[in-house]
C-alpha cells in the first residue's frame, strides 16, 4: 500500500470517528430504522474510502449527507422494484398442480424406464436419470458423480441402447386419454 493510500485511509478513518454518530443519528430520523441507518452510514464511508486519492473535503458533513442521500435513493428505487415485482407475481394466476391422472401416468413412465434400465450398473442408471430426468449436462454429471466426461458418454450410450432394445421387445408406452361424454 502506497503512502498516499495510507494517508487517504487514515483521513477517512478520522472522518469516520468524528462524524459516524452524527450521520447515524441523522439517518435514523430520516429513515425511521436504526438498521437501515447503520447500513447506509457504513456504505457512505465505504464509498468515501473508494473515492479518488487526494480528494479535498472542505465540508465533510455536507459530503457525507450527499453520499448518504444518493444511497437512500438507491435503496428506495430497489424497494420500488421489489414491490412492483411482488405485485406482478401476486397478480399472476396460481400454478396448477398436475391432476392425479397425470401424476399416475408420470409414475408409470418412470417405472417403465426403470424396468428398461434394469440390469445395468447403478452408475449407468444414475447417469441416465441425471441427464434425462434432471436435465444436467454431461460435464455437470461428470462433476457430480466424480467420473470423466468420457465415462458419462459411455454410460449414456449403454443406457440408450438398453432402452432401445427393450422398446423393441416391449410394446411402447402410450398413456390412454379418454374423454367423458357430456
Amino acid at each position: 500500500m502506497s503512502g498516499a493510500d495510507l494517508a487517504h485511509r487514515d483521513h477517512v478513518s478520522q472522518l469516520y470517528r468524528t462524524h459516524y454518530l452524527w450521520l447515524h443519528a441523522r439517518l435514523c430520523r430520516y429513515l425511521d430504522s436504526s438498521s437501515y441507518a447503520e447500513d447506509i452510514a457504513a456504505d457512505t464511508f465505504a464509498q468515501l474510502l473508494s473515492a479518488p486519492r487526494g480528494l479535498v473535503i472542505r465540508e465533510p458533513r455536507a459530503l457525507l449527507t450527499t453520499i448518504a442521500r444518493r444511497l437512500i435513493f438507491q435503496l428506495w428505487r430497489r424497494r420500488d422494484v421489489e414491490r412492483a415485482y411482488l405485485m406482478s407475481v401476486q397478480q399472476q394466476e396460481p400454478l396448477h398442480s398436475p391432476s392425479p391422472e397425470t401424476l399416475a401416468q408420470a409414475l408409470q413412465a418412470l417405472q417403465m424406464i426403470d424396468a428398461r434400465l434394469d440390469g445395468l450398473p447403478d452408475k449407468v442408471k444414475e447417469t441416465f436419470v441425471l441427464s434425462r430426468v434432471n436435465g444436467l449436462t454431461y460435464p455437470e454429471i461428470a462433476q457430480q458423480l466424480g467420473i470423466s466426461r468420457r465415462s458419462v458418454s459411455d454410460y449414456m450410450l449403454r443406457a440408450l441402447k438398453r432402452c432401445a432394445l427393450q422398446a423393441t421387445a416391449q410394446p411402447t408406452f402410450r398413456p390412454s386419454i379418454t374423454r367423458e361424454s357430456a
